[in-house]
């Protein structure tokens, strides 16, 4: 392969959730920081404390988030034990850990590893940990929850309320400046880009922000409002502000949003957006924005 071209990898034989998939993705996360680990010696000790000491993919991840969240007066030893806790107990935390690695790898270019992905892509490390931390809302551990979201919107700029709700397979590329507000809900295979809002309308309680279905992508700058529901598969364009429900299956471009084909008859695709990471494939039916 020439040298700078970049190849998906194949998917890997074992079933998407099972135990042995997540053995698999550990195994080649270990082979990987060996191989970068010889490749690049001044990463070695780095790479054998984050990784290659470490017995499974939730301890390596576990004291990863611990160094990255702790502050002088919340210990990355008090975070260590918290997440590996939660993890080793919580089987479906773990299955959404290995398909949030695999949603990077996969559908992003610049991800060249799973290692890459566990070391270095805050939007896949925030999303950990704030599954972490929706575990403690739902504890009724409310104050630590929310010093983990503080924590997390300090190191990785990415501010997300523990009670939202988030599925699995999610990517957050880029993930700076991405905002989710506490009654949303993004389901799975999703994929959100850079300085996103899921927010509110005002002042008033309740359930008030948006409801994200399976398969959606959403566009970089994207701002959606107020209790409304992107359907399955559809598309928000990059800068784009949706204030109500987008059916599914359908491109919302524009401020504030329009349907591409138009409202009573809106363009449909096949494809599932959140997991081509297709953008632009509705200019052609778009002239205005043909240049």
């Amino acid at each position: 392969m020439p040298a700078g071209e970049f190849r998906h990898p194949s998917p890997p034989p074992p079933l998407p959730g099972s135990e042995e998939e997540e053995e698999w993705v550990w195994g080649r996360i270990k082979t990987e920081a060996r191989r970068d680990a010889e490749a690049e010696p001044a990463l070695a000790s780095y790479l054998y404390s984050t990784i290659l000491s470490h017995s499974s993919l939730e301890r390596s991840l576990s004291f990863h988030l611990g160094n990255k969240l702790c502050s002088s007066t919340l210990l990355s030893t008090l975070l260590y034990d918290l997440f590996l806790n939660i993890f080793t107990t919580d089987p479906n935390l773990r299955s959404a850990t290995v398909a949030d690695l695999r949603a990077a790898r996969y559908r992003d270019p610049a991800c060249v590893s799973f290692s890459h992905c566990l070391l270095n892509y805050k939007g896949f490390l925030a999303c950990q940990a704030q599954r972490v931390a929706h575990k403690l809302w739902t504890q009724s551990r409310k104050p630590l929850a929310l010093a983990l979201q503080s924590r997390i919107s300090d190191v990785f700029a990415v501010d997300i309320h523990p009670a939202a709700k988030i599925g699995k397979g999610i990517l957050f590329d880029h993930a700076t400046g991405v905002v989710v507000g506490e009654t949303a809900v993004i389901g799975n295979n999703v994929s959100i880009l850079h300085h996103v809002t899921l927010g509110g309308t005002g002042k008033f309680g309740g359930d008030r922000h948006p409801k994200i279905s399976d398969g959606v992508l959403i566009g970089a700058g994207a701002t959606i409002l107020g209790n409304i529901k992107i359907g399955e598969g559809a598309k928000i364009g990059a800068g784009s502000v949706v204030l109500i429900d987008v059916p599914p299956r359908t491109t919302a471009v524009g401020n504030p949003a329009r349907l591409v084909g138009g409202k009573e008859q809106p363009t449909k695709h096949e494809e599932v957006p959140g997991e081509s990471m297709d953008h632009t494939s509705f200019i052609s039916e778009w002239s205005g924005y043909i240049i």
